[in-house]
């Protein structure tokens, strides 16, 4: 085979043997990774897909020669939420293959030098830490990115108050001496929610799950736990409480939880759901009437009785029986008389009296 190759002064792309040798990666997928790998810093910025749609690979040839990058470390995909809660996806495309770790460097633009052996250490052995994290005792506190507002401080008890409670125990008396209520015991405690009331307790504190600048604290909490009662006594569920309190919140954000969150608890409240109409008295059942003999003398000529529906004066049978005689009856005297005559004989009948009426009307 001959060859003539000319090396471009301008406008090429410097391609790696093992890009264009690559024995696993498909022309389409070699020819999208140069093109990339070409382009000016400018346009650049687009997804890997528009490009590939410039150059015509598009559908399946796409995802195939995406994919083939992917898996051979060509190209790296992170998909994160942004501030708004949309979803973005960042690509990185390298001419050489690179590890998840190796992206991620380069993703974060930290230039680290490579692991080497280390020296001894100098000194005595210390306590062991674990990366980057604080010492146990800069933890001991919690760190809340959104604290609770500002309550009022409770009173510390003076110092001579304690020498006086000290003071007061007799030399004898110890664990055998009955104690007196300490510091946070149920005699101090305050007095327990009705259940409405803890449901909206549990409500309100779990506001801060949905959005963090609604965080309360307990004492909050119970001094706005009677207000969410009252929404959940009215028919309101917890959870249409939670979206009523977390929805529309201000365009520069909650300045303090507890002043809106009782603002909105008290001028959103629903209406009262409606009272009950009293339930009206049961009718009092039908009054059963009394037997009563019946006027009709039965079948076989004996007395008998009967519950009369209403002014009735024979039992059903009896009434029944009275019926079937009449209309057999009927039935009797309709079948005695004669049937009607064919019309040639009225008509003959009708024709001899007409003759007759004319001639003695003559001689008359």
């Amino acid at each position: 085979m001959l060859r003539h190759a000319i090396a471009p002064s301008r406008r090429y792309t410097k391609a790696s043997h093992d890009v264009v040798r690559h024995a696993r990666l498909t022309s389409d997928a070699k020819i999208l990774l140069l093109a990339v790998q070409g382009l000016p810093d400018g346009q650049a910025g687009l997804p890997l897909s528009e490009h590939a749609r410039k150059l015509g690979i598009t559908g399946r040839a796409y995802q195939k020669s995406k994919e083939l990058l992917v898996a051979h470390g060509y190209v790296h995909e992170w998909r994160d939420q942004g501030e708004r809660g949309r979803w973005v996806t960042e690509q990185l495309l390298s001419n050489v293959p690179l590890t998840p770790e190796e992206a991620a460097v380069l993703r974060g633009g930290r230039a680290e030098a490579p692991p080497s052996a280390r020296k001894p250490t100098v000194g005595e052995p210390a306590g062991r830490v674990a990366g980057r994290q604080l010492p146990v005792g800069e933890e001991r506190e919690k760190n809340i990115p959104h604290p609770p507002s500002e309550a009022e401080p409770e009173p510390e008890p003076e110092p001579e108050a304690e020498v006086e409670l000290e003071a007061e125990v007799e030399p004898g008396s110890g664990p055998e001496a009955e104690p007196g209520p300490a510091v946070g015991s149920a005699a101090e405690l305050p007095p327990a929610l009705s259940p409405e009331a803890a449901e909206g307790e549990r409500v309100l504190l779990s506001l801060r799950h949905v959005r963090r600048e609604l965080y309360l604290g307990v004492r909050e909490a119970r001094g706005l736990a009677e207000l969410a009662a009252r929404w959940l006594l009215r028919g309101v569920s917890a959870g249409e409480l939670r979206l009523a309190l977390t929805s529309e919140l201000p365009g520069d954000g909650v300045r303090s939880a507890v002043g809106f969150l009782r603002f909105r608890l008290l001028h959103k409240m629903p209406p009262e759901l409606p009272v009950a109409a009293s339930p009206q008295p049961a009718a009092a059942p039908p009054r059963v009437p009394e037997l009563m003999a019946c006027t009709a003398v039965g079948p076989e000529g004996d007395a008998h009785v009967f519950r009369p529906l209403a002014d009735e004066t024979e039992c059903g049978p009896c009434r029944r029986r009275a019926a079937r005689e009449r209309w057999e009856t009927q039935r009797a005297l309709a079948e005695a008389e004669p049937g009607p005559l064919p019309w040639r004989e009225r008509f003959a009948t009708l024709r001899a009296h007409g003759v007759a009426g004319d001639v003695a009307a003559h001689r008359a």
